[in-house]
């Protein structure tokens, strides 16, 4: 199993309606192909205007063939081209849970 921990930064003045447009147009097409998404959530304290999400693989070929079938979504497209402009940073991680992650137990 492994997690695909994703960080966004939001341009400043644009978190509540990137949450409303994800929300209304994203979310669903990422759950339909991706699946499992263990949380999404928002800065508080420390660098702001981040979003971060973290979804559950079963394989780095499970998410493979996961966001292949997001990408060849048209739906998915066309949320990308009312999105650009949003973020002013990504950074991906992906990360593999030790023996005693609470995730895995």
């Amino acid at each position: 199993m492994i997690f695909e921990h994703r960080t966004y930064t939001v341009a400043h003045g644009q978190m509540e309606t990137y949450l409303a447009r994800y929300e209304k147009h994203a979310l669903p097409l990422q759950l339909k192909h991706l699946g499992r998404l263990l949380g999404f959530f928002v800065s508080e304290i420390g660098p702001l205007n981040q979003v971060v999400h973290i979804w559950v693989y079963d394989s780095l070929a499970d998410r493979e063939q996961r966001r292949v079938a997001l990408d060849a979504d048209p739906a998915w497209t066309a949320f990308k081209e009312i999105n650009r402009g949003t973020f002013v940073q990504q950074d991906v991680k992906i990360l593999r849970g030790t023996r005693f992650n609470p995730t895995l137990i």
